[in-house]
């Protein structure tokens, strides 16, 4: 009988354990997922390769089509590889409970990309054929397992302006985007290529880095103004800014926390100080576990995979505006602040 017995358990783990070997629950610890990241490079392009992080949902003798996230960090975050999954924590999105609301495939490809901040470049118009190159790349890599209809773009602050520029540059490529916090405002005629796209910008209406009242606003009205597609559009407004605990976070710049956490608390309730609506201007309502996961999942695209060289319909003389030098400006400081502080500790 216990012979039976040990047969029977060895018979279920064969089938058990291959379907949970990427699975790591939120109880795990966020260092534990960040771990779950692998290192990944590009090709060069304009003598420029961009490195990565990423995470594979992808299990053992698993044909699934899997989505791709693409997520790209603000300002400071890029200066060693590895810290643009370090200073935020978009490795919750590699979680079993997060994967899951990946719909229909219940996971996803998060790549985490790293603009060159060594060589004194975040996220410059110079970086938008090297990024295409190493997501074009990946793709390649990961041929049998991506859904060329599911791919994602979002990022934070100068990232935030980088998602607004690649999705303008290579909209064929994009399923959606949601810039956090973005540092740049463009203009219609910029925007005119992203008006059958589903946009979510969040950001905070106290962020004293990318000003709400002077660059999120603008941006929302004339994307509102533009689209096609005013009901899968969407802005998530933030007061003061919390980790998904409740807990403050160090600045009101920080928007990017709650997205994250897939903008529920970790209570599952409605996050902290947040209203949404779309861009009919109606309130929308989050219902856990649909948040921007869900959201991100129930578009899709044409995408067949067709590489584009060069720089889409971005420009080099396309119009910006000041925040993102005024980001700049304020980053620098903050930096040296720190290093003289860190001297007296």
């Amino acid at each position: 009988m216990k012979k039976f017995i040990a047969l029977i358990l060895a018979f279920v783990c064969i089938f058990i354990v291959p379907v949970s070997a990427n699975a790591v629950s939120l109880d795990s610890g966020i260092e534990d997922l960040r771990e779950e990241f692998v290192y990944g490079i590009g090709p060069l392009r304009n003598n420029i390769s961009i490195d990565y992080r990423y995470f594979s949902p992808v299990k053992e003798n698993d044909d699934t089509k899997y989505p791709l996230v693409i997520w790209l960090h603000g300002l400071s975050d890029g200066q060693y590889e590895g810290k643009q999954i370090e200073k935020s924590e978009i490795a919750y999105w590699a979680s079993d409970e997060f994967q899951s609301r990946f719909a229909p495939a219940g996971g996803a490809f998060i790549m985490a990309a790293r603009s060159r901040e060594e060589l004194n470049i975040c996220w410059t118009n110079e970086t938008i054929e090297p990024l295409r190159a190493a997501i074009d790349n990946f793709i390649a890599k990961n041929a049998d397992n991506i859904d060329l209809s599911r791919i994602y773009i979002g990022g934070y602050s100068m990232g935030g302006k980088m998602t607004l520029k690649m999705a303008i540059a290579y909209p064929e490529m994009f399923a959606a985007a949601f810039p956090i916090c973005p540092a740049w405002s463009p203009d219609e005629a910029a925007l005119s290529h992203i008006k059958d796209m589903p946009v979510w910008i969040t950001s905070s209406s106290r962020d004293p880095l990318v000003s709400y009242n002077l660059g999120v606003t603008p941006t929302w009205m004339k994307l509102s103004e533009i689209t096609n597609i005013p009901e899968d559009c969407r802005l998530s407004t933030l007061t003061k800014v919390c980790y998904a605990d409740g807990t403050k976070t160090g600045s009101s710049h920080h928007a990017w926390f709650a997205v994250n956490y897939d903008l529920f608390t970790t209570e599952n309730g409605p996050y902290h100080n947040m209203t949404t609506k779309n861009a009919l201007g109606e309130e929308v309502i989050l219902t856990y576990p649909d948040g921007m996961i869900s959201w991100l999942t129930s578009h899709t695209s044409d995408y067949d995979g067709t590489v584009i060289e060069g720089m889409g319909n971005i420009t080099n003389d396309m119009s910006t505006d000041n925040m993102s030098a005024k980001l700049t400006i304020v980053e620098f400081f903050k930096i040296i602040f720190n290093a003289i502080i860190s001297l007296f500790r």
